[in-house]
């Protein structure tokens, strides 16, 4: 398994992490899937025999019961594991049971901590960004969690280019503990992240971790041109977001993955996890499963590289035209402002 660092830290992370949103029977009525703990402990042990020791959860998966099926699930082996889980998201009905507060993000880290049975969280990332608080209240308090022992690293997820840009600012400022990763929705059928938030994460030296990196199960090979969409995918399920771009720009890159499948015997989720791990600032990509073979499809997808050519033709299928001001900036002064091409991960 390829380790890089994530951002500019001194932490190493497999390129691959797991993610537990199945874990607890998920979101939307357990149709992102419905592992318990025994399968829980099975999937842990695949994972570290691959070299993949970093898990991702959330507070609000399955209402917290995600968290307590990842505790269980590596209790004998917590010095084995990275752990990574986010607050910010809706714990109860209250005022103050959401948000960036000093107040909730106490209350949730503690809570966290309980469920999954630990003394630290190895990254403590806010789910979104809060509007509401002062971003000095949300880093102090971050910060304060570091210094305590209670959390190893900070990342932020969701945040757009100004609220990330700012928050920076605000550590560098005071002295405070900085993100270091930003968990981000990134894909070949989903690629305004390109625009603004990698050329800030190469700037600044944030490791991107990727979110749903098969766009929510668009890139898996079973949406396609005048075809249903199967009733056991999370696309069948109202309320699941709908990816940026045009369903012909997704058709068009999932054909130009089908060519690419029959040239290196690969499947089309290995291609397309393969492309977004050949992309700057990308230290590692969450992947769930709802069974083993899920999960060992999900491996094959590191350990070889696209070739120039093959990149090349994933980029222009899967193009988006950017909104303003990136477009005028392309047109006007891509000389200036080309694409971002440094990585500041090291393989």
């Amino acid at each position: 398994m390829e380790y890089r660092q994530l951002g500019r830290s001194g932490l190493s992370v497999p390129v691959l992490s797991f993610g537990t949103a199945t874990f607890a029977g998920g979101e939307q009525e357990g149709s992102w899937g419905n592992v318990q703990v025994d399968e829980a402990r099975r999937m842990v042990d695949l994972a570290l025999d691959a070299g993949i020791n970093f898990f991702d959860t959330a507070d609000i998966y399955s209402g917290g019961r995600a968290e307590k099926i990842l505790g269980q699930a590596v209790a004998d082996r917590r010095d084995q594991v990275l752990i990574g889980t986010k607050a910010n998201g809706r714990t109860g009905t209250g005022r103050n049971d959401a948000g960036s507060s000093r107040h909730h993000l106490t209350r949730a880290l503690e809570a966290s901590l309980n469920r999954l049975d630990t003394d630290y969280v190895d990254v403590y990332y806010l789910h979104g960004f809060d509007a509401l608080t002062p971003v000095d209240e949300v880093l102090s308090t971050l910060d304060d969690f570091v210094r305590s022992g209670k959390v190893r690293y900070i990342g932020c997820s969701n945040f757009s280019g100004w609220q990330l840009m700012k928050s920076l600012s605000v550590s560098e400022r005071y002295g405070w503990g900085r993100y270091v990763a930003h968990q981000a929705f990134y894909s070949l059928a989903s690629r305004e992240f390109e625009w603004e938030l990698m050329p800030l994460a190469v700037d600044q030296g944030v490791g991107t971790v990727v979110w749903s990196p098969l766009s929510q199960g668009r890139l898996t090979g079973k949406l396609r041109r005048n075809t249903p969409v199967p009733a056991d995918s999370r696309l069948a399920v109202p309320g699941e977001t709908e990816a940026s771009g045009d369903r012909e720009t997704l058709y068009r890159t999932v054909d130009v993955l089908d060519e690419l499948a029959n040239e290196t015997g690969k499947t089309i989720p290995q291609l397309a996890l393969n492309w977004v791990l050949s992309r700057p600032t990308v230290s590692s990509i969450i992947f769930g499963a709802r069974n083993e073979a899920q999960f060992a499809e999900n491996l094959g997808a590191v350990g070889w590289s696209l070739d120039a050519d093959q990149i090349a033709r994933l980029d222009a299928a899967s193009a988006l035209t950017p909104i303003y001001p990136y477009w005028h900036q392309v047109v006007n002064n891509s000389e200036r402002l080309p694409f971002p091409t440094s990585v500041i991960v090291q393989d």
